[in-house]
């Protein structure tokens, strides 16, 4: 029995594959990637603050989210309330999905993760006010 794979020995998938000891001109590093196999691991204190910051994005959201599911079933919100509050939670995960993508970065990161506050803080108000 043979087993064929669509990479080839030795290539992890999803972006993780070592350039073979070739390393990227300074020009063509892009500020969102998967982390190399020779990357080295973020630091624990980053790691922690990041994922504090984005358990707290989440458990706000999750408050939106059960204040949005309960005013739509009480009453009949606008017929733009529901595709508002879906699109700002988007655009909240996309912002720390790069930031947890930028974790190599010094600054990146948090910026990310705060800027992933302002569509969840309109989310908030919106829910609130309907």
């Amino acid at each position: 029995m043979t087993t064929e794979l669509d990479s080839p020995t030795g290539v992890l998938p999803f972006g993780w594959e070592s350039t073979h000891g070739t390393p990227e001109p300074a020009a063509e590093q892009s500020l969102f990637r998967f982390p190399a196999v020779h990357d080295p691991a973020p630091g624990n204190r980053r790691l922690l603050l990041m994922s504090l910051l984005a358990s707290a994005l989440g458990m706000v959201a999750v408050g939106v989210g059960l204040v949005a599911a309960v005013s739509t079933i009480a009453g009949r919100p606008p017929g733009w309330y529901a595709p508002v509050l879906v699109l700002a939670g988007l655009l909240s995960v996309a912002l720390a999905v790069g930031g947890f993508l930028s974790i190599h970065r010094r600054a990146l990161p948090y910026v990310l993760l705060l800027a992933a506050s302002v569509p969840l803080a309109a989310d908030v108000l919106i829910a609130i006010a309907y």
